[in-house]
């Protein structure tokens, strides 16, 4: 189980994004609640931890059994406090993928054959009405079954960033006169100018960078976001990068075509998933070492993140500030937007706005879709 003196935060949020994983609600409002739960009961007592979580995450009777294999899979793998680890077989009786019960059982220090985890795939026969719905379904109320359409919706979306001119000219029938090319042809007629030659400007992909909060608060999220990321990815090239207490490229991992063998191999690259959150620290980072190499030719910034920051809002707007001189737009995508009721008023959010071009919700199919039309109708000017 847990020590009294441990910081229980980033293994929490690990508890949640299983917990989501298999399909139960566990974002950052359930978390902070159960944050709030454990701080008024002993945790040294196994019953009243379990208890405390299990008010915290379970809502209706038919999440019970999902919680408590989560919990006893998660809690006691590993455990020394003389209760038997559950055995990894028991994997199998949640609704996982194969692959992401193998990231879990690897995570967690358990084995198990492979047999034990192949399950039939989920049916990817949905009416219209199901799937307008899921469209608009938060990412973080998903089920395992319908994160599965979700991802198959975002690899068929047909991602598209907007062009740009760029400086060089190609040779083109019409369009401006192109005087060099028509004095040299002039040549071969005695110096006559027989033909008129033209040129135009060079149309060129606008260059896409997203940069993605992984850290505890966005738990709820991030899968989604990386299969987005990845599916992007997969049309044009996209540099990436995430953080939570310090900055890490993606760009390599996202190159592999199976999604799943992504996110295996980012939670691998990735050793603070689930942390806490310095926006300012990561994007400074940012700004040191990468925004020359990856912001030339009127680059696209996408910032991913809820805005709730450890660090001081003086740096986040100090390198916000120089990360708006740097790109062609600057957009920030934050999945709490999308709920009910919510003001970004976090210190994080205040000083983030005056900075960003645009400010969008990331929470659903329908909000990553407006993004993609955003990204395809950017003009020449900011």
């Amino acid at each position: 189980m847990v020590e009294p003196e441990t910081d229980l935060l980033p293994r929490l949020a690990g508890f949640a994004r299983l917990l989501h994983d298999v399909g139960l609600r566990a974002g950052q409002d359930r978390l902070t609640s159960a944050v709030r739960a454990l701080a008024e009961i002993e945790i040294s007592d196994p019953a009243a931890f379990r208890d405390a979580l299990r008010a915290c995450f379970v809502s209706a009777r038919e999440e019970a059994w999902l919680f408590e294999a989560a919990f006893d899979l998660y809690w006691l793998a590993g455990s020394h406090d003389g209760q038997p680890a559950p055995p990894a077989s028991r994997m199998r009786n949640l609704p996982l993928s194969p692959e992401r019960a193998r990231a879990w059982l690897e995570e967690l220090g358990l084995r198990a054959p492979v047999s034990e985890l192949e399950r039939p795939a989920p049916p990817s026969q949905w009416t219209y009405s199901e799937r307008e719905l899921l469209r608009h379904k938060d990412f973080d109320e998903l089920s395992y079954e319908e994160s599965e359409q979700v991802r198959r919706l975002l690899q068929q979306a047909p991602w598209r960033v907007a062009q740009r001119r760029g400086r060089r000219r190609r040779p083109a029938p019409h369009g401006e006169l192109d005087l060099e090319r028509s004095s040299r042809a002039s040549i071969r007629s005695g110096g006559e100018l027989l033909r008129v030659l033209h040129r135009r400007a060079r149309v060129q992909q606008r260059p896409l960078v997203l940069i993605c909060d992984v850290s505890g608060s966005m738990a709820g999220y991030t899968r989604m976001l990386l299969i987005f990321a990845h599916a992007i990815a997969r049309r044009q090239r996209v540099e990436s990068f995430v953080f939570s207490t310090r900055l890490t490229r993606i760009t390599r991992n996202l190159k592999l075509r199976d999604v799943d063998q992504v996110l295996t191999d980012i939670g691998r690259s990735v050793h603070d998933f689930s942390g806490g959150t310095r926006i300012g620290a990561a994007l400074g980072d940012f700004n040191r070492r990468w925004s020359r190499r990856v912001l030339g030719h009127g680059a696209i910034c996408v910032i991913v993140s809820d805005g709730w920051d450890r660090g001081e809002p003086e740096r986040l707007e100090q390198e916000l500030r120089r990360l708006r001189r740097s790109c062609h737009r600057l957009i920030w995508l934050n999945p709490l937007l999308g709920s009910k009721g919510y003001e970004p008023l976090t210190r994080g959010m205040a000083a983030a706005l005056p900075h960003t071009d645009d400010f969008l919700a990331a929470h659903n199919l329908r909000a990553l879709d407006e993004l993609g039309r955003l990204l395809g109708s950017l003009g020449g000017r900011r």
